[in-house]
């Protein structure tokens, strides 16, 4: 009988955390983003390299999590990633009916937003770790703008072409814990190379949870993330961009 009781103690002792993160909750967060960019663009595949300056990017987000078997969960991302720089060319490049002549100085805009709408599943949930796994659809939409610096420029026109398009990723997101502390890391991302499209999106940070109670926790975040799109003649559109820098951000869960 006290074998049994003992089991039965420990049994609900081991099951607490688990079952204390598998009621529904609702997670909101808000990230800002140093980021530093570096990359190239066309409108065929003969790319030209540009040079970005650093910008202050954001980034939104929402999850559902619930505790219904086979339903994955929600989390809708929504990221700007707008950089803008001026370059001297090295070569002639023609970008959207226009040419530019090598040694003509050009300012560059990339205006880009990301929506990731991830389904998944929590395969370990406790407050040591928890693991979760599933896909991301991952919306791009985009403008990337080139024009020459000097208005006497011979070809003083500006070029702009628009993209967009729902890019398919497996996603995975790992976070570990010190009980007792508020404090943990994770790490999180995205990732795809199918065609001639390579898109990745990873970050890994630290948080503490510097409220925790039975109706709110709030969770600041430091860390670090990179971003980068590498897409083959989507809308008429080459690039291959990197995003990446430091972030800090803030999370509440009710």
């Amino acid at each position: 009988m006290k074998k049994a009781l003992l089991t039965a103690s420990l049994a609900t002792l081991l099951s607490a955390p688990v079952m204390a993160d598998t009621v529904a909750g609702l997670y909101v967060g808000g990230q800002g983003w140093q980021t530093d960019t570096s990359g190239s663009f066309a409108d065929t595949n003969s790319l030209a390299n540009f040079n970005f300056d650093d910008e202050t990017n954001t980034a939104f987000y929402v999850a559902v999590e619930h505790p219904l078997p086979l339903i994955p969960n929600l989390k809708v991302n929504h990221t700007s990633l707008d950089s803008q720089g001026k370059t001297t060319l090295q070569s002639d490049f023609t970008f959207n009916g226009t040419t530019y002549l090598a040694e003509t100085g050009v300012s560059t805009l990339s205006d880009i937003t990301t929506t990731d709408f991830i389904l998944y599943y929590e395969l370990f949930d406790n407050d040591l770790v928890s693991f979760d796994v599933g896909l991301n659809g991952k919306y791009v939409d985009g403008m990337l703008t080139v024009s020459p610096i000097a208005a006497e420029e011979e070809s003083a026109v500006e070029g702009s072409r628009e993209f967009s398009g729902v890019v398919p990723m497996v996603y995975s997101r790992v976070q570990v814990g010190l009980p007792f502390t508020g404090l943990a890391a994770y790490a999180e991302g995205s990732y795809l190379s199918i065609d001639d499209h390579k898109l990745s999106d990873f970050q890994v940070a630290v948080t503490y949870a510097f409220i925790d109670s039975l109706a709110v926790d709030m969770t600041v975040q430091v860390g670090y993330r990179r971003v980068n799109i590498d897409i083959e003649d989507l809308d008429n559109v080459y690039a291959d961009l990197e995003y990446d820098g430091a972030f800090a951000g803030l999370e509440i869960h009710f």
